[in-house]
């Protein structure tokens, strides 16, 4: 049996991080923008003036964490804040909002990262990015 795989491309990515970037530009924050694979690879990095390069891996493990569990990593944040502090230990996490999973065609196809502003603003970005890329 086989499958067709949907795959983001390198277009891909720079359609999402045009769209994320728009809305980071638009309300003045300045943001690391993360596109990963379905792997968790990293296609795409944008360091916008004046981020703190702190944000850059930050970004990185939003994405890397949104592929792998296939989940906003809202979803953790909320965890933490409702006293599941068991789920600090649960390896590849970051709960912190700001990390989305791409899906196309109800497939996963990679994640994008948000890190710079405050984790609610990130994850706003971080959906402007998605609604931008059209398949």
């Amino acid at each position: 049996m086989t499958t067709n795989k949907i795959i983001l491309t390198l277009d891909d990515a720079k359609k999402i991080a045009a769209g994320a970037e728009a809305e980071a530009k638009r309300n003045g924050w300045p943001v690391v923008i993360v596109i990963v694979d379905d792997g968790g690879h990293l296609l795409y990095l944008q360091r916008l003036d004046h981020t703190q390069f702190g944000s850059i891996n930050v970004a990185i493990e939003k994405a890397r964490a949104a592929i792998a569990f296939r989940r906003p990593t809202k979803i953790w944040e909320e965890n933490i804040a409702e006293g599941r502090l068991r789920y600090l230990n649960l390896p590849g996490t970051l709960p912190i909002e700001g990390g989305l999973p791409i899906t196309v065609d109800n497939q996963f196809a990679g994640a994008i990262g948000i890190s710079g502003v405050r984790s609610f603003e990130d994850a706003q970005i971080a959906q402007a990015g998605i609604d931008a890329l059209v398949l």
